[in-house]
């Protein structure tokens, strides 16, 4: 077991939802002080309330503010649990943290795709190729950062686009001023129990032929594939992109990632 010195040792998390409370919830457990950096203050809240847990809310727009929050709070360890197409964010924070020798420990979900022939990978959001989109209907599952120049090409591919997006301020926004017609457009928390059929009643409600997503590793991604699994439908997912982290440790599982940080610190 660690000495008390050990525990109290700041670890920082960046992520979203789906792992960064996990993770922290294992590390308050073990005495360390955590801070948890989300986007919204909504994400926020998914964490548990605890006087070694400080919620940091907003974007951190440069290297240059990854660097002065690490000093600031004595950071001994940052994870690095954000989504797998948030690569801004993570190359900031690998030049940040190789700048300044802090660790880097990154978490990435494992790839949920499993064999079946009616799930393709693509390299990007605009790649479905060799089907018939004439008059297909397409539902856009990508968030919507890139949701109105994505459903623009398919609109101009003669498909017809519907989406699903986040009961957020800026997906709401996003998906009413794209071209997308407003009865095409669904919002929803994705499902997380592995019962539920309302993306399944989604799609079959608007009678979709493609769902296109990203492999993000997330319950999001495992609601598509066990949607699409047996239909007519089906699933095209972007590849995650690969990042070049020279100054980092990489983990899939949680257990891992605590037990490096524990070794560390007994180390140190």
């Amino acid at each position: 077991m660690q000495n008390q010195e050990n525990c109290y040792k700041n670890v920082w998390i960046l992520s979203g939802t789906s792992d960064g409370p996990e993770i922290a919830n294992r590390l308050l457990v073990l005495k360390y002080s955590v801070f948890a950096s989300v986007l919204t203050y909504k994400a926020g809240q998914a964490y548990i309330e605890n006087p070694k847990l400080h919620i940091i809310t907003g974007k951190l727009n440069n290297k240059d503010e990854i660097i002065n929050f690490i000093k600031k709070n004595k950071i001994k360890f940052v994870v690095d649990a954000t989504h797998p197409f948030a690569v801004i964010i993570s190359k900031n924070l690998n030049e940040a943290c190789k700048e300044i020798n802090t660790p880097l420990l990154l978490f990435e979900r494992k790839s949920l795709i499993n064999n079946n022939n009616n799930f393709f990978h693509i390299d990007n959001l605009k790649a479905i190729n060799n089907v018939d989109l004439e008059n297909k209907n397409i539902l856009l599952a990508i968030g919507s950062r890139f949701l109105s120049d994505t459903a623009n090409y398919y609109m101009n591919c003669k498909a017809n686009v519907f989406t699903r997006v986040l009961p957020t301020y800026e997906g709401i926004t996003k998906a009413f001023g794209s071209c997308i017609k407003n009865p095409n457009i669904a919002i929803l928390q994705p499902s997380k129990g592995e019962n539920s059929i309302l993306e399944k009643k989604l799609c079959e409600f608007w009678g979709i032929d493609y769902v296109l997503c990203r492999e993000s590793g997330s319950y999001s991604q495992k609601n598509w594939e066990r949607t699409i699994s047996g239909s007519k439908m089906k699933l095209f997912l972007v590849k995650r992109p690969k990042l070049v982290n020279d100054n980092s440790y990489s983990f899939n599982q949680y257990q891992d990632l605590i037990n490096h940080i524990i070794k560390t610190n007994i180390d140190v």
